[in-house]
């Protein structure tokens, strides 16, 4: 359970990436909520109220909102979710290793389980020698990831909060919590994080010699006409994986947001339609969908961040051994 040690500083790391990163989106959010409710005044007294109401939109809004500030650290919605998940996790890691027993039982046993299936797991992908530098950080974005999403999808979250009245209808525009990952803020600092992790774990395994040679394929390409021409290709083809390598966090953020943000989104428009009567019940097949939904984007997250991983270290690895 050592690498839960490290959890603890990946959490107060994105944290505090998350204030800076939010600050400007925030405010712009604040204004654009504020705009839209000046707009809905107008056009209720123009007597475009019912037009306006039929187009209101209903689900979360596209940005984080803020719910206080700590100096230049913007504390919003999502990074209040999220300090939650991390706290339930740190308490449940503690809980289960406070009396070690030799025989596990009870909740020693479902941490271990997990921990040595995820050991199992990863091994498989990036070798005896590397996995034992990485396996706290994927451990880690896996359960994290995983515990953020289907906390996500407890009832309120999203939908309780500040808003006005449409047409006899409550509209929240400021929940005062959000899914730690339907805000693209919190994603991003993920992203980042592994990359500079990449960066470092690369630079240790095979040196930056070793990093031009994957990247570019230096090696003996013969003489003549042919030797030239390869070696074209082969700086073609290195600037491309630099292109491919910069562009994995930016994919790593997207994806995992647009699902988790569309799925919350999906969620409330459904229990919407069906109103306060039918709505739980039209919506259940979505939330139980929504549950896989999570559980595969954690796995997703952590599958491919530990692909790219030993896709760089994966000739030291075979050298290893």
């Amino acid at each position: 359970m050592r690498f839960l040690s490290y959890w603890t500083l990946i959490c107060l790391l994105i944290g505090l990436s998350l204030g800076d990163l939010s600050a400007a989106d925030t405010q712009q959010a604040v204004a654009e909520i504020a705009s839209g409710e000046e707009m809905h005044a107008m056009e209720g007294a123009d007597g475009h109220g019912d037009a306006h109401a039929e187009g209101e939109h209903h689900g979360l809004p596209p940005a984080a909102v803020p719910i206080f500030q700590l100096g230049p650290i913007v504390v919003t919605n999502s990074m209040v979710v999220s300090f939650a998940v991390a706290l339930i996790l740190i308490i449940g890691a503690q809980l289960a290793t406070r009396s070690v027993q030799a025989v596990p039982s009870g909740l020693q046993n479902f941490f271990e389980l997990l921990v040595e299936g995820l050991y199992q797991f990863f091994e498989e992908i990036l070798g005896k020698h590397l996995v034992k530098q990485t396996f706290w950080f994927f451990a880690t974005v896996f359960i994290y990831i995983l515990t953020a999403n289907w906390f996500g999808l407890i009832p309120g979250l999203g939908t309780i909060g500040y808003g006005h009245s449409v047409d006899g209808h409550f509209v929240v525009t400021e929940p005062l919590l959000r899914g730690v990952n339907a805000d693209l803020n919190m994603t991003a600092a993920m992203a980042l994080f592994f990359f500079v992790l990449w960066t470092y774990w690369s630079l240790k395994n095979v040196g930056a010699g070793g990093m031009v040679g994957h990247i570019f394929n230096v090696r003996g390409h013969g003489g003549g006409f042919l030797g030239i021409f390869l070696v074209f290709v082969f700086l073609f083809v290195g600037v491309v994986e630099i292109v491919s390598i910069c562009i994995r966090p930016v994919a790593l953020m997207f994806r995992l947001y647009g699902n988790v943000f569309a799925g919350e989104n999906i969620l409330e428009t459904v229990m919407h339609m069906g109103g306060w009567f039918f709505g739980w019940l039209l919506v259940l097949p979505f939330y139980l969908l929504e549950l896989l939904v999570g559980a595969v984007q954690a796995l997703v997250f952590a599958l491919l961040t530990a692909v790219f991983t030993a896709l760089m270290c994966e000739h030291h690895e075979d050298e290893a051994h």
